[in-house]
């Protein structure tokens, strides 16, 4: 690559994107606090912040009072300057949101799919509803992310594998891209989720952490680093074909239907509910019945203690699998089956799994209020818009 000159029209791209970048992570700033945090005197402060201003990506938002004389103007980025659109698609139901580049989420809706299958319409369709409900024209979108379960190629970003959502094959993501005419990512909805649980869940902050997913299916998030692991060929996560003592393996896998690995026999939802049954908690989904055990317990029923507890053994089986090779520190327990079981679930979970490896991670569940997919979802988006404006104070206004 070329290395351009230490030109003044170089420095002034460099302060602008700087503060910038400042204004977006750290919210309004007056112009001497800008100048303390990126160095500059009043003067370049002053000239770069009427640069942003011109070209409508800044502006003043409020005064900060204190102090002698009048009060300082606080600067911050113009919301509007950018929007972008995310997406969590399932089988029987679409939630779709829109943010600002600042991060504020404008609307949140639900779009039934209804008859159609082919994704380009449906993600169209959603994304011109969430469109009209936030008032913003679909014209000023610049980025979208849509979460969806299934295996993705990691070098491509196509699904390799969506078994309840066989329309979302190879090829899908140009269409997606081609038809929106705007960057568009997809992603594993639990990969999304650990985001959203490192960013404003039970993760903020841990660089090495493992999401564990529970509810009609199974999944797992691993982040190493501050970054989600994949594995070569899109697979890691797939938690539901775990090998787990005491569980037939499958004898031929048939990649075309859900998950029928030994894990998701003893936990998936299927498994859950006819365990429930048994100590009197018939309910018609799994979380309502993992959330009925758990009112039970906090009441003193011991019938409710003791569902947990056989639950609780049967989770820490694939937790600890995981654990003995990845000592993660800190485990959370998503999806609905982990979100209902709460403390009461998590705490016998990291119980148990003290008792059958050498690692103890600490064990919470899911701290992420709404739908953790589409919260990842947005909050990926927003990074990459920010990224884009970033990248667009270089280019001539």
């Amino acid at each position: 690559m070329q290395r351009r000159p230490g030109t003044p029209s170089l420095l002034r791209e460099l302060n602008d994107r700087s503060a910038l970048e400042l204004l977006l992570n750290g919210g309004p700033m007056t112009r001497a606090q800008l100048g303390e945090h990126t160095g500059l005197s009043k003067v370049t402060a002053s000239q770069l912040l009427a640069r942003l201003e011109d070209r409508g990506l800044v502006a003043v938002a409020g005064e900060q009072a204190g102090g002698r004389g009048p009060n300082a103007a606080l600067y911050a980025v113009v919301p509007s300057s950018a929007y972008v659109a995310a997406l969590h698609v399932e089988q029987h139901e679409i939630s779709a949101g829109v943010a600002d580049v600042t991060g504020t989420v404008v609307t949140q809706i639900s779009v039934h799919p209804a008859d159609a299958e082919d994704p380009v319409p449906l993600v169209r369709g959603a994304v011109m509803a969430a469109c009209e409900s936030a008032g913003v024209a679909p014209e000023a979108l610049r980025a979208f992310v849509i979460g969806t379960p299934g295996v993705f190629d990691p070098r491509t970003g196509d699904p390799l594998l969506a078994v309840n959502l066989p329309a979302w094959h190879e090829g899908v993501l140009d269409s997606l891209r081609n038809d929106l005419h705007r960057p568009v990512t997809l992603e594993n909805d639990v990969n999304l989720a650990a985001m959203a649980e490192r960013s404003v869940g039970a993760a903020i902050g841990v660089d090495d952490f493992v999401l564990v997913w529970i509810g009609v299916g199974l999944g797992l998030a691993t982040i190493l680093g501050g970054r989600v692991h994949r594995g070569v060929g899109g697979a890691a996560g797939e938690i539901g074909y775990l090998p787990v003592p005491g569980m037939p393996l499958p004898e031929d896998l048939d990649l075309t239907q859900p998950a029928t690995g030994a894990f998701q026999r003893l936990v998936g939802a299927q498994a859950v509910l006819p365990l429930a049954a048994e100590y009197g908690f018939a309910a018609p989904t799994a979380a309502a019945a993992v959330a009925a055990a758990v009112t039970a317990t906090e009441a003193g029923q011991q019938r409710g203690a003791d569902f947990l507890c056989e639950l609780a053994v049967r989770v820490a089986t694939g937790v600890a699998s995981i654990a003995v090779v990845l000592d993660p520190g800190l485990v959370v327990l998503g999806g609905d089956v982990g979100r209902a079981g709460g403390v009461e679930l998590a705490s016998r979970v990291a119980s148990d799994v003290g008792r059958f490896c050498l690692a103890k991670p600490h064990v919470v569940p899911t701290a992420v209020t709404g739908n953790p997919v589409l919260r990842g979802a947005i909050l990926a988006a927003v990074d990459q818009a920010r990224a884009e404006l970033l990248d667009s104070v270089a280019e001539p206004a």
